[in-house]
């Protein structure tokens, strides 16, 4: 947040006090960085990330969007006690209160200023699908040339994930704060794990899990990007897939995504198409290195296009603690493309070239 200091002299200097307010304006909306954190210029896949103000990044099952010259990370603000409600007990769905979600932003990818709560959850109205004892997971946000708004879609759902909708916030700023406008079952199925995919001509896309997360439907939304239309596929049926990420590169589509084994990790999944409604053709297991076999423990988020370096594409995953969510780490790797798909290598530390 920008901090701004006003000062009033007792001389009554006008000059005086004109060129201590603008130093004062200048000293204090600099980007700082903590004496303990210093600035970063590589990636730590697994490691604490600590933003500029040396406090661990807060932006959990996020996706990122690039908007004149910066990079907004969105995630789940997970904050306090870790628990398992009674409903969740068979299968391990532990979770915290739900408190919104958060926003920061970057230039280089390797340093995040916090922006605060971009859409915070509802803390006394027991009613509201953003009740901070329900379930917002997974934001994404997509910029709508046209209406010139920021428009962002999430996973809102029950205690109990009975619920299953997508919903919907918009903001006239990427840091918010956003409007949230409701949900759906669009088409009138099940919606759980889901991200958005904007092509090239400005369609935008909604990927969710559906059908008790049996089958993954792929959902042309509007052009205002507010609402779902009736045009959608059905893929992966009967695969049981959640956390798709998508990236597009020289005209084919590209889909990562994991079983549905709860907060366990398991063996990522991968496939590509020629036609973004499909056929999708499901390729192998893209990860290469230590635990590829359960993504290097983590699970896929979002697959980032660095926009300075065309054809270059980040893996965004999170290595998440069960019983521990508010402090679940980060996977950002790099993505390597082949002539059959594509794959993602360990890395311990590396960089963007």
């Amino acid at each position: 947040m920008e901090r701004t200091s006003k000062f009033i002299l007792k001389d009554g200097s006008r000059g005086t006090t004109i060129f201590l307010a603008l130093l004062a304006l200048a000293v204090f909306t600099l980007p700082t960085f903590a004496a303990d954190a210093p600035a970063l210029s590589e990636f730590r896949p697994g490691q604490v990330w600590n933003d500029t103000d040396g406090k661990p990044i807060n932006a959990h099952g996020g996706g990122v969007l690039y908007h004149e010259g910066t990079y907004y990370w969105y995630g789940e603000l997970k904050i306090g006690k870790t628990w398992t409600p009674e409903s969740n007990r068979g299968w391990g769905g532990t979770r915290v209160e739900a408190a919104g979600v958060s926003c920061y932003s970057s230039k280089d990818l390797y340093n995040w200023k916090n922006e605060g709560v971009a859409l915070p959850s509802v803390q006394n109205d027991p009613k509201h699908e953003l009740h901070k004892s329900k379930v917002i997971e997974r934001p994404k946000v997509l910029y709508n040339k046209a209406t010139k708004k920021f428009v962002m879609w999430m996973h809102v759902d029950s205690e109990d994930y009975s619920f299953a909708r997508a919903g919907v916030a918009v903001s006239d700023s990427p840091t918010g704060p956003f409007q949230y406008l409701g949900s759906f079952r669009p088409n009138n199925s099940m919606s759980r794990d889901m991200t958005v995919f904007m092509d090239d001509d400005g369609k935008a896309y909604l990927f969710h899990a559906s059908e008790n997360n049996a089958t993954m439907h792929i959902v042309l939304l509007s052009d205002d990007y507010l609402k779902p239309t009736d045009r959608f596929a059905r893929v992966f049926e009967g695969r049981s897939m959640e956390a798709p990420a998508v990236f597009k590169h020289k005209g084919r589509y590209y889909l990562m995504a994991s079983g549905c084994t709860g907060w366990a990790p398991n063996a990522a999944r991968s496939a590509v198409a020629d036609s973004i409604l499909g056929p999708w053709t499901e390729l192998d297991n893209p990860c290469r290195g230590p635990e590829a076999g359960i993504t290097f423990g983590g699970q896929s988020a979002f697959i980032l296009p660095v926009v300075e370096k065309p054809g270059t594409f980040i893996f965004l995953g999170d290595r998440w603690k069960p019983r521990d969510l508010q402090n679940s780490l980060y996977l950002w790797l790099p993505i390597t493309l082949t002539d059959k798909g594509f794959e993602v290598p360990w890395k311990d530390a590396w960089s963007l070239k």
